[in-house]
Formats: structure tokens, sequence, C-alpha cells
């Protein structure tokens, strides 16, 4: 595999106390090792790939280090572990050994025993720490969580950002806490059972503190991407660039025992290399699989139909374990809403949503009035255990100019409908801090650089970003430290609606868990039938010789009416609409024979075991 032959770089510590600081810059004439706490300078000798490397005795974690370039420029290394002092201080040395992990037993989660709980460190509790993260876990396990996905945690200028403008991809952002809090996290997270895994960001660099343009030809001018320039991975130069992404992935994975990777925006990969990267990634992963004998996870968010990235290498395919479906959400989104403005204009029919249902993607060939072209094809041959789905997530939501939830867009029995509609679904499930209780405080794009010219282009841009949506009044300023406190949680989960909706969230991940019918993903049991009325989607879920599922989901705000078919008799598992769930009464009957007509409330799903 090429990642073998290029080597590691950054501050790599031996036991010994020993220290090789490595960093690739092919075109610097002179590089030296700074030690700022001693003044002390050290040559760095340079081979025949362009890296540079020097080895230092009597080096323990915390040193700080940095490079200095041609005897003028004094830079971070590009492949720093930690930045104590933020983007533009200088890094300082680790030890990957100072931490023992007891999960030995742990073998890895297959994304089919995934349900996924993304959440954002910085609010998801009043602390904003991997430590206080930790606390929570037990509350998820309870939940039913099975795995976590964190937001990017590379380190980002200031102290508050989503984390898609990191500019270190090797370094734990410093006011999260240090590299021991995070295997202990992860440690603590196997020993529940529960999967961890993290979003990384390849498909660019944040703007500010991006100093990897001072070592080498990390970005190439071939392409362009929405947030700066693309990254280097078919151009002049690419192998060693390729190389620093997939050490990276490598590291996250084995060193921290991270089960998996969320890879942002895996479409802006521009690699027109016969071995495309994201090719060349799964490889590295799947053997480090065999080398561990524990299993990886790679999904990729693909604003693309093509199930070319989820193929296994072996069929021709780039081999990704699955993928984000940002259609289901947009189908059901704008069924519930009534919205279709910006990319909500290809949806709005319930039909749509059923092809979802049946096929994953919506636009598997047909025109898109959005993208003004035809768009897509059938992701036929792969199991629903390839895709994840969600009603929300951190894009979707702060998306929108006032970064406003489900909980504050629908009303009580809507909420109820969408749990229903992603947690009975065959595919992956996702969801978002906050859902699971109707969390009512926003979550809009915050950060908090620091160049001032920087922090204007960005407020300009969200405007701009909305102008697509024409939506009126003002953009929230990203900049402002309220913004930020806006989107912690409130945790409010203790009373009436917020108590109902995190217990009917909780029953219904059980039921997912406990009922073949539910557990079985593969397409051909599966049965999506026409909207009826436009209003109402009938689902049949079956597990052959254990069990046959019906789901009724009631989109309408109005009551309707349905007819069971005929030599099935019916038995209720779950009604959204019952007084338990603080809703307004069930309608449809606990048990119905062949024949007749049942009612179904508006704004409800209804489950129903098929004997």
């Amino acid at each position: 595999m090429a990642t073998s032959t290029y080597k590691q770089t950054g501050a790599l510590l031996a036991a010994s106390g020993i220290c090789t600081f490595r960093v690739w810059a092919p075109f610097r004439e002179k590089l030296a090792l700074l030690l700022p706490e001693s003044n002390a300078t050290y040559a760095m000798e340079r081979d025949g790939e362009g890296y540079w490397e020097v080895q230092i005795p009597g080096i323990g974690a915390g040193t700080l280090y940095q490079f200095v370039l041609d005897n003028d420029l004094q830079r971070p290394d590009p492949a720093s572990r930690w930045q104590p002092q933020g983007v533009h201080g200088p890094s300082a040395v680790t030890d990957p050994a100072g931490f023992s992990f007891t999960d030995a037993q742990w073998k890895g989660m297959d994304t089919a025993d995934m349900i996924l709980y993304e959440l954002h460190i910085g609010t998801f509790t009043p602390e904003g720490t991997i430590d206080a993260l930790t606390t929570r876990l037990p509350w998820l396990q309870e939940l039913g969580i099975t795995a976590i996905e964190i937001m990017p945690v590379a380190q980002f200028p200031g102290n508050r950002n989503w984390g898609y403008d990191g500019v270190f991809p090797y370094a734990l952002q410093n006011t999260y806490g240090n590299i021991n809090d995070l295997k202990k996290l992860v440690n603590a997270a196997h020993k529940l059972g529960m999967a961890v895994i993290l979003d990384v960001v390849y498909n660019h660099q944040g703007p500010e503190g991006n100093y990897l343009g001072d070592y080498g030809p990390y970005f190439t001018d071939k392409y362009h991407t929405p947030w700066g320039k693309a990254i280097n991975f078919d151009d002049a130069c690419c192998d060693p660039v390729r190389a620093f992404y997939i050490q990276n992935a490598l590291m996250w994975l084995d060193e921290f025992h991270i089960d998996g990777l969320r890879l942002d925006a895996v479409h802006a990969y521009w690699d027109s290399s016969a071995l495309h990267f994201t090719q060349e990634l799964a490889a590295a992963v799947q053997e480090l699989e065999m080398r561990t004998g524990r299993k990886k996870t790679l999904i990729g968010e693909i604003d693309l139909n093509n199930p070319r990235y989820i193929t296994p290498i072996p069929n021709g395919g780039y081999g990704l374990d699955a993928q984000w479906v940002d259609e289901f959400h947009h189908a059901l989104h704008s069924c519930l809403t009534g919205e279709q403005q910006g990319y909500y204009e290809d949806f709005g029919d319930l039909a749509l949503l059923a092809k979802s249902y049946a096929d994953a993607y919506v636009y598997t060939g047909q025109y898109s009035v959005h993208r003004k072209r035809k768009f897509g094809v059938k992701p036929d041959q792969h199991a629903y255990t390839r895709f994840v789905t969600f009603i929300q997530n951190h894009d979707q939501i702060g998306n929108r100019m006032l970064g406003e939830r489900l909980g504050v867009l629908l009303p009580f029995e809507a909420q109820k409908l969408s749990a229903a509609a992603l947690l009975l679904s065959p595919f992956v499930p996702l969801l978002f801090m906050g859902e699971e209780y109707g969390e009512k405080n926003p979550f809009p794009f915050f950060c908090s650089f620091e160049d001032a010219d920087l922090v204007q282009a960005v407020r300009e841009g969200r405007k701009r970003e909305f102008a697509a949506f024409h939506l009126n009044g003002e953009a929230q300023d990203p900049q402002a430290e309220e913004v930020f406190a806006s989107a912690k949680l409130s945790w409010q989960t203790q009373a009436g609606e917020h108590a109902a909706l995190l217990a009917l969230y909780q029953f219904l991940i059980n039921l997912r868990k406990t009922h073949a019918a539910l557990r079985n993903r593969q397409r051909s049991n599966t049965k999506v039938h026409a909207p009826v009325n436009n209003a109402v989607l009938v689902i049949e879920r079956r597990s052959p010789g254990k069990e046959a599922l019906l789901l009724l989901l009631n989109f309408s705000k109005t009551e309707q009416a349905w007819h069971p078919p005929s030599a099935i008799k019916l038995r209720k598992l779950f009604d959204s609409a019952g007084e338990q769930w603080n809703g307004p009464g069930a309608l449809a009957p606990d048990e119905a024979a062949t024949g007749g007509t049942m009612s179904i409330q508006p704004l409800s799903a209804v489950v129903y075991e098929m004997i």
C-alpha cells in the first residue's frame, strides 16, 4: 500500500525520551528545529523525498517547538499533536503512550448495529469539554444510543467553532481537553458497549492559522471548493499530501481506538487519479482492521447520488462502509414543514419520501429542478445498512438563518411522527443532540476568528448563503459569543412534552433493537406502498419466518381513513397519538381483522404486527 512508503511526520516521542522531529517541505533550502523555552536551535537534514528530520534526546511531553523555514519563517508543525497557545503559537510534544486502554475485548461495531448520535463537544454540556461529555455517556446508553458521532475536534482558531475550520488535523482542540481525555472517553464508551465515530475534514483546511502552504504544495489551484483551496490529491507532489491525511486517519483509528470516521464532503475530494484518494484511504483502513482485529468504519458525506463510493473495492468501488443521505431528510422535512425554498424545491411530494424509503436516494436519474439537470443513479445493489439517514443534523439546522431545530419548527405530534419515520426506517439512524427531547435552543453557525477581514467576510458570506433561501431579516453574527451560548443544550428533559418525547425515542429505539423485522435491512424485505391520498405512507417490514410489521405514517394534518388489506390480522404495537405519549388519543384500533376501515390521527405513526 502506498501509505507505507511515506514517512510519518510530526514530533514522534519514543519511550527513551528521544524525539524524532520530521516534516515535509520539499522546496525549502533550509529547515531548523527551534525549542523556544531554551532558545535552542537544531539544524535538520533533508532526504531525497523532501522530508526534513532531526532527533533530540531528553524531550518530554509538553515541550514546545517550532520549525524555522529558510532562516526566516517560524511556523508550528503541520502534524502538530497539540497547540496549547492556539493556532498561531508553537506546537507541543505529546506522549502517545501516556494512557493505558482497558478495552482489549472490544472488537468494534458493524454499521448495521449503530444508532448514531451526533454531538458537538462545545455545546453538548455546559462545560463544553471532553470530560463533561464522558460523564453523560451512561445517559446516552440508557436512551439506547450505540454510537456517538463527534463533530470535528481538530485545532481551530479561537475557542468556539463548529470544527470545520480546523487547521491542524492531528491536534485536538485545546479548549476541549487533552489527548488522554479523548482516550478516556473512547475507553469509557467501549466499556458501555458504545462505538465512537469522529468527524474529520479532508476536503479543505480552515482559513486562519493555515500554514500548510508555507511548507509545500498541500493545496492545488486545479480545483476550487466553497471553503477555500482544494487539497492536492492529484497534482504534482501529491503523494506525501495523500499520505499526510491517510496517516491522520490511521492515528485516530489506531492510537485513539476510535471506531470510525465520518468523512466531511467526500464529493469535494477532487482527484482524477487512477487510484482515488477515497479508495486508498479505505484500503489503508482495511489493512488496519486486519492488523488489529477490530472493525473500523468509514462513513462519507457525499452530495452525489453515486453508489461507487460505497461499493466494495473488489467490485470497482471506493470501499466506504456507508454514506449520509441528505435526500431522506429533505423529503421528510419538506413534507412536514411545507418548505420548498432553496434545495427543498426538489421535494414536497410524499411520493418522493416513499421513493427514499424504497431506494435510499430520491433522485436516481430524473431531472432535478434545483440542480437543473438529471441527477443520480439507483443504488439497488446495496443494503439499507449502507445509508445513514436523519431528520436533523448540524448542517440542516445551521443552514437556517436562525438555526431553528424541529422542536421549534414542528408541532409536538409532528415531532413524534418524524422520530418514528426515522427510527422505524430500514436505514442506519442518526440523531442530532437534543432532538430526543425536543430541544428548542437553536444550533446556528458560530466561530471566533481573530482576523478582522476574515470575520467580515464570514458575516457577508452567511448573508449571501441565506439569500438563496429567499429569507427576510438579518443573519445572526456567527462571531458573537451570545450566538455560541444560545447553541448550548438546555437539557430540559424532565417534564411535559420533553419527557414524553424522550420516552417515545427510548421506546422506538428499543422496538428497533428487539423486533426481527426492524433489524432486517435487506431490500427484498421492505415493501413501500404508494402513498394513500398523498397523506399516508404504508411500509411493510419483514423478517421471513419470524415477523412481519406494518408501519402507517400519516403526514396529513387531518384524520385519515385506511383500509387494511384482506387476509391479515393486525395487533398494534405502537401509536404516537396515544395518551402515554402526551397525544390526543389513539383512533386506530388495538386489533384489526380482515377488511373494514380504520382511522388514523393527524401527524401520527402506528405500528402493527401482522399475524
